[in-house]
């Protein structure tokens, strides 16, 4: 009898579902005192330490799990750029980096991908902070592989650290775009010249694209997990609230995958590569 550590975590419904939409949502997946509250206490802990090193006059309130980012709206609207001190920071705190090679995510790979070597994508995990009202490093209608290369078979699992409302802009999915392949892209976004790298695609002939497919976006809180294969179109949502949305985002892939074997596992913009160096077919600029 299997043990309860190689029983699968999704039922057969659950399954059919991933391979028939490209992403899933799974309620509470995740123990949020043990797997959650760690990573929202140390992000309050960063914050206060930034708070003293910037003298800036603000009054965070003890940690509590729902109130975890205290004092950061007041922090970036001091000065934005300790923002980015927060987001470099954040993804090494010690709680996460646990939560990124949790043995969930490689029976998930194992279950959905029937893969004996599921691997944790270099580069590939951080923790979003997406901003009210800020375009700049908000993600276009994407798919996870040209920015992630690794595996064409790879997963997403994006969990939120705040409640996701309509408000927040939950991650918008088009339903079971993952079945027509990869998309074609530009790499540079005339909408918002400011944006680079992987947030500068752009998909060739966007809405003509996207007018295929249903789009939902479906609101989540902590401790639920939404799995996004990696060739699914989303995109992330307008934050129009006063809080900043708080996600995390950790990118597996395959080894045994044929065009991961063929390209080396070799990673796009986080390792120094692009999409033009890897697949130049898929480049229209």
């Amino acid at each position: 009898m299997p043990s309860a550590e190689t029983q699968p975590l999704l039922s057969a419904e659950q399954v059919a579902q991933f391979h028939r939409d490209g992403f899933l949502v799974v309620r509470r997946f995740y123990d949020r005192p043990t797997e959650i509250e760690p990573i929202q206490r140390d992000i309050h802990a960063i914050i206060g330490i930034l708070i003293r090193k910037y003298s800036v006059v603000i009054q965070q309130v003890p940690f509590a799990p729902e109130t975890f980012d205290s004092g950061y709206q007041e922090l970036i609207a001091h000065d934005r750029r300790i923002g980015g001190e927060v987001y470099d920071a954040v993804k090494q705190i010690p709680a996460f980096i646990r939560f990124t090679a949790n043995a969930k995510h490689d029976r998930l790979m194992r279950q959905i991908r029937g893969t004996d070597l599921p691997a944790v994508a270099g580069g590939g995990y951080g923790v979003r902070i997406d901003n009210p009202h800020e375009e700049k490093f908000r993600a276009n209608w994407h798919q996870d592989y040209p920015s992630q290369f690794r595996s064409l078979d790879g997963l997403v699992f994006w969990s939120p650290l705040v409640e996701v409302t309509e408000e927040l802009g939950p991650v918008q999915f088009c339903v079971g775009s993952h079945k027509d392949g990869l998309a074609p892209v530009h790499t540079k976004d005339p909408r918002n010249l400011e944006k680079s790298g992987a947030y500068a695609l752009v998909l060739q002939n966007e809405a003509e694209r996207l007018a295929r497919y249903k789009i939902i976006a479906p609101t989540t809180a902590t401790g639920d997990l939404v799995m996004i294969d990696f060739l699914n179109l989303h995109a992330s949502g307008h934050n129009r609230g006063k809080r900043s949305r708080w996600s995390m985002q950790i990118r597996y892939f395959n080894f045994c995958d044929p065009t991961g074997i063929r390209l080396g596992w070799v990673g796009s913009f986080a390792a120094g590569k692009n999409i033009r160096e890897v697949h130049p077919e898929l480049v229209v600029d």
